[in-house]
């Protein structure tokens, strides 16, 4: 089964334990109108920097992060541990919003922002200081209290920020930025579609969904 995963280029590694999970976008990603940059780019970004990290390899309990990429959130990023959600500051470049915290299950929480704002380049060593926080904070006495909600829960988020904030500002000068060149060679590796150009005619398409109930339903479902 394995095998068949490496055939078309996946793997099930970190599929399971107490690590960094694979990292999940919205739906739409790539051709949503609204959105500032393809999440899916910085998705494989984190999945390379977090796949067999030696540091992160056995947290307190699983780690789940999600990216939108645009400022409308499809990808439920408040109900995981790590949620980014891109938009612009007031110069107009784009960056991340940073929430942690969320969860669902027994114990729902929506997290709590604690950046307002953050450059692309300093994505990695921020989420560095995030999960290293976590690795020696986290609780490991109780499965039920080790997921990253009940430490920011416990000690606030304002707290969490202040440790964050100072593990950050060591790590900015031990470990390089993300490169602008890496992202765009991601990026390239998510190249659009070939899409026909069509005309858009609403009228016709209005007949469509008129005439068909299941048509219409799709659209209602998948066109944003």
């Amino acid at each position: 089964a394995q095998a068949d995963l490496a055939a078309v280029e996946m793997h099930c590694i970190q599929s399971s334990g107490n690590c960094v999970r694979n990292t999940t976008s919205d739906q739409y990603a790539g051709v949503a109108r609204d959105e500032i940059a393809d999440p899916r780019v910085y998705c494989e970004i984190i999945r390379q920097w977090s796949t067999l990290h030696p540091e992160f390899s056995y947290l307190p309990r699983k780690f789940k992060i999600a990216v939108t990429g645009s400022p409308n959130d499809r990808a439920a990023v408040k109900v995981h541990d790590i949620g980014l959600r891109m938009h612009r500051n007031a110069a107009g470049k784009p960056g991340f919003e940073v929430i942690v915290g969320g969860g669902q299950g027994r114990t729902p929480f929506v997290g709590k922002t604690i950046r307002d704002w953050l450059a692309p380049e300093d994505l990695l060593t921020y989420l560095d200081a995030i999960l290293r926080v976590y690795n020696l904070n986290g609780r490991r006495d109780n499965i039920h209290k080790a997921r990253i909600k009940i430490l920011v829960h416990q000690i606030g988020a304002d707290e969490f920020r202040r440790r964050v904030d100072a593990e950050w500002e060591q790590l900015r000068t031990e470990e390089l930025p993300l490169p602008q060149s890496e992202i765009d060679r991601i990026n390239a590796c998510f190249a659009p579609a070939p899409y026909a150009q069509l005309a858009d005619i609403p009228e016709a398409l209005a007949e469509q969904r008129a005439a068909n109930k299941v048509f219409d339903a799709w659209v209602q479902a998948n066109i944003a």
